[in-house]
């Protein structure tokens, strides 16, 4: 039997290289010192490959490696993979998560340490400087000071209880976790990120979405303590960089401690300038034994993945054209945006997640449910994907349920219903003419396509509310799209606004204010 060909694309730590030829059945090639264009001939019959950051797996690439099935990125970020080209080609795309959690934690914990004793600037001012200046490295003590973190996930929840260790007094903020997550660790949980912004220290290991993107500007600097320290070795651009820089000069931020940056790699930025930072280059994973994790993981992701055995951490699972219609497909897409849209409106713990389905697609029912949960988990966890959701929706103490249901009003109908602490949350579609359109949305009849760019306004039924969205969006020369408008026996109604500008804070805070509001949410699909 002809074995399958794995090609590494770039350096991968050795252990990795012995796993995969541990295994006999698959020819291993190591191009990792190869250049880029030697590669695309290289992987033109490799049935997978792993990579990492400098290989771009794109259209070209993808195109060139015509046997490729599947793709391992070794570590967490997927930005050099066109997953979606890939997708349409019919290859699984995978990464390793998890593997450089701990080395993450503890770079979080010497940049928090850094912070209290600006112990790096004592370092150079001796070695490089020869000054013996004790009295200039005056620092604070970690303990008895309090630690706000925003998310308490796999790396949060860790830096919890080393902060702990160290006698610090822990508060997170999550709204996506059950409380119990953060409570049965010794720490304190806030609904309110005010609690937060009041501590001595602030770290965020949250994911880079639409939701979290600068999570921390100039308003609530404001709100901080003098002399709070900032931690972020997550995502770059979860903390607005401009904002910090500010707040690090005026002397109100004590100390920045950052692995992250907006724009990577660079060489010149304007806290390099400053003493009150200590700043490293996105090493957050380097260390011997997360190096030897990714390598070990990725080897026996790519290897499961040709055998066909499991799909570890699939981000885009392929549906199998050849036995699934073309028509459910639609349907399965739908319900996947469906779970995003109301993924952004709500902002309280999952306690269930709902698929109701009526007509053709009943065939599909866990599929359907599949799907939705990817979009419903897609914007607080960056580790969700369709081998996995159920997992993580397990692991987060979600209840799961598909029912079939009977729908007069289309052929194919499908409903999901998501119910968090403070109530139920419905949405529900259908395809019409080819297109996808959301039929119900929280109680409200309504038709329209979710795609782009909208602004959802609930508001009493009273005269005069259109007029007073309209110009507040026309004062931010925001172009109205398109406007659809449900009513309901409450004297209640629900707009959907399409726009073609992206909507500024502003904006979303003074459509609150109105008398008639009963709120507002920004939505991106």
């Amino acid at each position: 039997m002809e074995k399958m060909k794995i090609v590494v694309c770039d350096p991968i730590h050795p252990k990795g290289f012995e796993y995969l030829r541990s295994q006999g059945d698959f020819e291993v090639v190591d191009a990792s010192k190869v250049d880029k264009e030697k590669l695309l001939e290289i992987v033109a019959d490799a049935d997978g490959v792993i990579t990492r950051s400098p290989t771009p797996v794109d259209k070209k690439f993808l195109d060139s490696a015509k046997k490729l099935k599947a793709v391992v990125r070794a570590g967490v970020g997927v930005d050099n993979v066109d997953i979606d080209y890939a997708s349409k080609k019919g290859v699984i795309v995978m990464n390793v998560p998890t593997a450089n959690t701990l080395a993450a934690v503890e770079l979080t914990m010497a940049h928090l340490l850094a912070g209290a004793r600006a112990f790096t600037n004592a370092v150079w001012n001796l070695k490089k400087e020869r000054e013996w200046n004790r009295e200039k490295w005056l620092g604070i003590e970690l303990a008895g000071k309090s630690l706000g973190i925003i998310g308490f996930g796999n790396i949060g929840s860790r830096v919890g209880v080393r902060a702990k260790a160290f006698g610090m007094r822990v508060i997170a903020y999550d709204p996506y976790i059950d409380s119990s997550k953060v409570t049965d660790l010794g720490c304190e949980y806030t609904t309110n990120f005010d609690d937060i912004l009041q501590c001595d220290f602030i770290t965020i290991h949250t994911p880079k979405t639409p939701e979290t993107i600068d999570m921390i500007t100039k308003k609530e600097i404001e709100k901080m303590k003098d002399g709070v320290v900032l931690i972020n070795c997550a995502r770059g651009g979860l903390y607005n960089e401009k904002d910090v820089y500010e707040g690090l000069k005026s002397g109100k931020i004590r100390w920045l401690g950052i692995d992250v940056f907006e724009k990577e790699p660079t060489t010149d930025h304007p806290f390099f300038e400053l003493e009150n930072t200590s700043v490293t280059p996105h090493i957050g994973a380097n260390t011997i034994e997360s190096q030897e994790r990714i390598a070990l993981q990725a080897g026996e992701a790519i290897v499961e993945a040709l055998r066909g055995s499991s799909f570890p951490n699939a981000l885009n699972l392929p549906v199998d054209t050849t036995h699934t219609p073309k028509s459910i497909i639609n349907y399965l897409e739908l319900t996947q945006k469906m779970g995003y849209l109301l993924s952004q409106i709500i902002s309280t713990p999952i306690k269930k997640v709902k698929v109701f389905a009526s007509g053709e697609v009943e065939k599909y029912l866990d599929s359907l449910l599949t799907f939705g949960l990817v979009g419903t988990l897609k914007n607080i966890s960056d580790r969700v994907n369709y081998v996995n959701a159920k997992f993580l929706a397990e692991e987060k103490g979600i209840e799961l349920e598909a029912t079939p249901v009977k729908n007069e009003t289309y052929k194919n109908f499908v409903s999901l219903k998501i119910l968090t602490t403070d109530g139920e949350y419905s949405i529900s579609g259908t395809i019409l003419e080819g297109h996808p359109r959301i039929v119900e949305l929280k109680g409200f009849d309504l038709e329209f396509e979710p795609k782009g760019r909208m602004i959802l306004f609930k508001n009493t039924d009273v005269p005069g509310v259109i007029g007073e969205v309209g110009m507040i969006l026309g004062k931010y020369n925001i172009n109205i799209a398109d406007f659809r408008l449900g009513r309901n026996q409450k004297r209640q109604a629900m707009a959907v606004i399409l726009v073609d500008d992206p909507v500024p804070p502003e904006v979303i805070g003074e459509l609150k204010k109105l008398k008639a509001s009963l709120g507002v949410h920004y939505i991106q699909i």
